[in-house]
């Protein structure tokens, strides 16, 4: 059974991250399936720290653009979600190629959810492992 209650596309998905910080970063989503939801993003230049590698808070970027948008595709069209906190340890470093971030849901309750992002280089190794809490809140209904 799929966690998914909105419809979308990768292509959808995508489009939604036009003129945003996840566009300037080049992250696309990659994939998704029942259960989770993926990204990948180029680690050169833009993601880079001075010392020529994967800059952590980039790794974040990552983490909380999968969590968060795979929160809110978890919700019905009365709710939306917002990220509470967010922790990441870095555990390899990486200086050119490809990271793949992949969010799966630890909680999905009516009022907080709370997401694991793993993100791997091209090899398959651990980079960087990520908790997202995020707050479930309700649209304000508009008066008539």
């Amino acid at each position: 059974m799929s966690i998914w209650k909105k419809d979308f596309t990768l292509d959808s998905l995508n489009q939604s991250s036009v003129n945003t910080l996840v566009e300037h970063l080049g992250i696309e989503y990659s994939s998704f399936d029942d259960n989770s939801l993926s990204a990948v993003m180029p680690v050169d230049a833009r993601t880079h720290q001075p010392l020529g590698m994967l800059h952590g808070g980039a790794s974040v970027v990552l983490a909380e653009t999968l969590g968060s948008l795979a929160a809110n595709m978890c919700v019905d069209e009365t709710r939306y979600c917002v990220g509470l906190d967010i922790n990441a340890n870095h555990v390899r470093a990486v200086r050119s190629g490809i990271v793949k971030g992949t969010a799966t849901p630890v909680h999905i309750g009516m009022t907080t959810q709370v997401w694991q992002i793993e993100i791997t280089e091209e090899r398959g190794r651990l980079v960087c492992t990520s908790r997202l809490t995020m707050a479930v809140m309700k649209h304000k209904k508009k008066d008539a």
